[in-house]
């Protein structure tokens, strides 16, 4: 299990696991395919996005929360060569199109992998993904899921060793499931956070939020609305993630709040429990 302090010298060290942002890209990643403008041709590493994902991990367990269509270069670069589980905060595309990479995975444990999510997130799965569920013979190693639905959306829940506490936000017309882990909170995409789920983010020690763009979106905070919500919900430090090239790591960080950062893939934030 990872440790770290929290406090003065001396003080009492908490058993935590790390949360390891694979990417903080939004849909089409950053850099933008045909684009040349300053942020997509930068230098900076901070500036090089993909697709959203996270993984929560200690010594004993790894789990993923969404796996999009960057999850093979994402595997490769930090070295995940297991998974216990994989929870999918709902169905879009850049969210859950990486789930056949996981077959590698599969192989070596010889078990399916679990995987979390809504039902209609499932139900997606099961359409996208209908050759691992058909039980054809086709000669070829297919995917294996155990799926799991989080009937309801309110409930705590353990996770592969791991105490989520679902927190449910408005993303246009779907429900996206952000996640508490003990003073860490994840909300990856987002355009309203219902009352009875702000009331789960107070007493945050880090939160990870959507923070789009500067312009406005339909489904998505932009870095005026997402400062509100931080605002409002007043963790000691959040950073907005699912981010386009209109925000730039190397410059755009000194026009923010001094507690609220742009989150950049590789970053590593402890989480208490």
């Amino acid at each position: 299990m990872l440790l770290y302090s929290n406090g003065a010298p001396g003080a009492a060290r908490e058993t935590v696991i790390e949360a390891l942002l694979l990417g903080t890209g939004t849909s089409v990643g950053v850099p933008f395919i045909g684009c040349d403008c300053a942020v997509c041709t930068s230098g900076d590493p901070r500036n090089q996005r993909l697709r959203s994902s996270v993984l929560l991990r200690d010594e004993g367990t790894s789990l993923l929360v969404d796996c999009g269509p960057d999850f093979r270069a994402q595997a490769l670069r930090y070295h995940i060569a297991h998974l216990d589980a994989v929870l999918l905060t709902h169905e879009h595309a850049d969210h859950v199109l990486g789930l056949d990479d996981l077959r590698l995975l599969i192989l070596h444990s010889k078990e399916p992998i679990p995987i979390y999510g809504a039902p209609p997130t499932l139900d997606r799965v099961r359409e996208i993904y209908a050759y691992a569920f058909d039980g054809l013979d086709t000669g070829s190693f297919k995917p294996r899921f155990h799926l799991e639905a989080l009937a309801d959306l309110e409930a705590p829940v353990t996770l592969a060793g791991v105490d989520i506490l679902p927190i449910p936000v408005e993303h246009g017309a779907t429900t996206v499931v952000g996640l508490r882990v003990g003073d860490f909170a994840y909300i990856p995409d987002c355009k309203r956070i219902p009352e009875a789920s702000l009331a789960k983010l107070r007493d945050l020690d880090t939160l990870v939020i959507d923070g789009l763009r500067r312009k406005a979106h339909r489904t998505h905070f932009n870095v005026e609305e997402a400062l509100a919500a931080i605002a409002e919900i007043g963790p000691r430090q959040a950073w907005l993630t699912h981010l386009t090239h209109d925000l730039d790591a190397t410059t755009d960080d000194e026009t923010l709040p001094g507690n609220v950062r742009l989150a950049y893939d590789g970053l590593i934030l402890p989480v208490g429990r």
